[in-house]
């Protein structure tokens, strides 16, 4: 056809690109598949939309940041934990400073450590304040506590409406504070936090319950406290606490409004605040002024690396968990919380702008104004969204620009297959928006069009050379690109000869995957033959690095196989293809591991299964990482003529690590000293030494792992 496609031909085709455009967006935002590129675009809006909130100086944190873990050790030889006075200390300055309430997300659930007399201690300063609220753990599988424990009144806190929505997860276990903080505090509140799918905290639930109890979360159980109320009233779509209200969403949860990381709320050093009721004891002026916390909320809690209370939020991938407490906190005082755009607003503007976009494409003649037309349409999402946040609301960004993208590509695609237009139009409409390896897979496949990642088994591999930060100190530049350069090229060689995607390089570090984006039959096995030839080559190789830098150079490799999230990630114009998830994170611990046990190469019981008889292992230990509470056992796989060469020696560490599995640690520490020269046999020596001096109170055979 050459000329001009009839009118009424092209308004049925306008009309059904905008419907297919329409129900492809909307199906895929109801189906879940944008929910982490919306998510993304939704912390982008925060980070730069985030202002601080009206009762932001209501609130104060204390935090036991590094500097008060230092000051502590190095001046009053206080390990961690530190004794239960020292937090008395800092709930007394609370008092004396007239702080309003006094939220201590801190989980004392155990009997301190530095008697009864401590605890007590810590039990008076709680009663004497009385405007306390004390952490109780809601959680699936964590928590000694089924039931609510006799000896703890019920709380008094009472909500009506319950039945309209479910704000409150009901939680099976618990694990409560000691009686002295359980049976003196104002109010036991919920310190879960849950985040959302992709592990960012964004939304919150204010309610927790257990044993049929509910209880506040941290941040409104401060707001009670504070203000002396004990109540309140869940409607359809908010809860609301005396004259104050947010909206919930359809799960019951609150979504936050933060305020810039870091400059939000005023926060002291755990250790100003402890030293300053030093000094107003000894008759001195306070190290900050006495009246800092006067008519304040305040909040105790951590933000020192090693204590592990970060957490990742929309503003900051490193984020104290006690700040996201006090951002509900905030928003309730101000009454700013986010509430979700109504359905009707989000599905009319998605339609609108699809249709829209197909009159871009289908009336003007030249593909300068086809482009023009289409960028405008394609990124008014982005001020909308902006627009709607400034008002409070979080309006869907993904679900009208995937119907802009589709509704351009099919009305393209349309006018192309009626009016004769070439395939490079089509490439040029949407290099503007997409790379070009993307525009050729939406062009063969338009099926597959679809943004973000999917979940997937993988076979992960991370490396890392042994020392090699102080080795390259010593090098020039030049002379350290290069030794790099040959290291990383003939790794990746052999990892790409095998199937394998290179991840990333950080560094020396290189971080692999196998299984995706194409499916590999066998890839555990693929992965960790890629890792013994790995190891086989540097062993090559290493006479020639020594040459060069005066040290020997060994990588150490932990694989993992697990379900991942795998896709391209980052901004509509540059993304990565990458994976996340736990068993990602698994892999990365088990390569930093190796180290503990003198190996170079460590898969977990997850590959090991995967692989079956396809190589030769020896059992190194069951082992708990750095954030994972679940123990894992690990393996070093090894060439069956390897195995046989070393038969002895792997036959008496298979030995000893019975014995040391069964805790019969004496017999097993005879083993492995008598095997010694075995890296392996020589920690468990020293572990088991450590073991009898030290006899564990219950013995699960666990090797618990307290470095990354």
């Amino acid at each position: 056809m050459t000329g001009e496609t009839p009118k009424r031909e092209k308004h049925l085709w306008i009309f059904g690109v905008t419907a297919l455009a329409f129900l492809m967006a909307a199906g895929l935002h109801f189906t879940g598949w944008l929910g982490l590129w919306e998510a993304r675009t939704w912390d982008w809006r925060v980070r730069l939309m985030a202002e601080k909130g009206n009762a932001a100086d209501e609130i104060v944190l204390v935090l036991v940041d590094q500097n008060s873990l230092d000051w502590g050790r190095e001046v009053n030889g206080w390990p961690w934990p530190w004794p239960r006075e020292v937090y008395g200390a800092i709930i007394n300055y609370s008092k004396r400073s007239g702080a309003k309430a006094l939220a201590l997300d801190v989980l004392f659930t155990e009997p301190s450590g530095y008697g009864k007399s401590d605890d007590a201690a810590l039990g008076k300063a709680i009663s004497e304040f009385g405007k306390i609220c004390g952490a109780v753990f809601l959680g699936e599988g964590t928590g000694s506590s089924v039931h609510w424990p006799q000896g703890i009144a019920s709380p008094n806190f009472k909500i009506s409406g319950i039945k309209n929505r479910q704000p409150a997860t009901a939680f099976p276990r618990a694990a409560f504070p000691i009686p002295d903080v359980s049976q003196n505090a104002a109010m036991l509140c919920n310190a879960h936090l849950e985040p959302d799918p992709d592990g960012i905290y964004r939304r919150l639930k204010p309610f927790g319950c257990f044993d049929g109890r509910h209880l506040p979360v941290m941040g409104l159980g401060c707001f009670l406290v504070g203000r002396g109320e004990n109540a309140a009233i869940i409607k359809k779509d908010e809860f609301q606490v005396g004259t104050f209200h947010a909206p919930l969403d359809p799960h019951g949860n609150v979504i936050l409004r933060y305020g810039p990381a870091g400059v939000s709320y005023k926060i002291y050093s755990a250790a100003a605040v402890i030293q300053s009721e030093l000094r107003m004891l000894a008759g001195e002026p306070p190290t900050i002024p006495d009246t800092a916390l006067k008519n304040k909320y305040v909040f105790l809690g951590f933000s020192a690396p090693g204590l592990y209370d970060l957490r990742p939020s929309p503003v900051s991938g490193v984020y104290p968990g006690v700040c996201i407490h006090a951002t509900f906190l905030d928003n309730l005082l101000s009454q700013d919380f986010i509430d979700l755009a109504p359905l009707w607003v989000t599905l009319l503007l998605t339609g609108v702008l699809a249709f829209a976009c197909a009159l871009s494409v289908a009336y003007p003649a030249r593909i300068i104004s086809v482009t023009l037309f289409s960028a405008i349409f394609l990124l008014l999402p982005i001020p909308l969204s902006l627009l709607a946040y400034h008002k409070g609301y979080w309006l869907p960004l993904m679900v009208p620009e995937i119907a802009c993208m589709v509704s351009i590509f099919l009305g393209l695609a349309v006018k192309y297959a009626t009016e004769g237009q070439q395939k490079r139009f089509i490439k040029n409409a949407f290099r503007q928006y997409l790379s070009p390896a993307v525009i050729e897979q939406i062009i063969a496949h338009p099926e597959r069009l679809r943004l973000g990642g999917e979940h997937r088994m993988l076979t992960m591999f991370f490396s890392d050379l042994q020392g090699f930060t102080s080795i390259s100190e010593n090098l020039t530049p030049d002379a350290l690109t290069q030794l790099l350069n040959n290291y990383l090229t003939a790794m990746t060689d052999i990892i790409i000869d095998l199937g394998g995607t290179v991840d990333k390089y950080e560094g020396d570090a290189i971080i692999a995957f196998w299984n995706a984006p194409l499916e590999i039959p066998g890839h555990a096995s693929k992965c960790v033959e890629a890792a013994l030839r790995c190891q086989e080559r540097l062993s090559q190789m290493r006479p020639e690095f020594y040459a060069r830098t005066g040290h020997e150079l060994h990588m150490r490799i932990g694989i993992n196989t697990g379900f991942a999230i795998v896709g391209n990630f980052g901004s509509h114009t540059k993304f990565d293809y990458t994976m996340l998830g736990d068993a990602v994170n698994l892999a990365a611990r088990l390569e930093g591991i190796n180290k503990q046990f003198g190996t170079y190469t460590m898969i977990s019981e997850f590959t090991r299964k995967e692989i079956g008889d396809d190589f030769a292992f020896r059992e190194i230990g069951r082992v708990a990482v750095v954030g994972r509470k679940q123990a894992v056992t690990v393996f070093e796989p090894l060439r069956p003529e390897v195995r046989s060469a070393r038969k002895e020696i792997l036959n008496a560490f298979e030995k000893g690590l019975a014995l040391f599995y069964a805790g019969e640690f004496e017999q097993a520490k005879a083993i492995f000293e008598a095997n010694s020269a075995d890296p392996p046999s020589a920690a468990y020596g020293k572990k088991c030494a450590g073991l009898l001096k030290n006899p564990p109170p219950d013995w699960t055979g666990v090797w618990i792992m307290t470095e990354k």
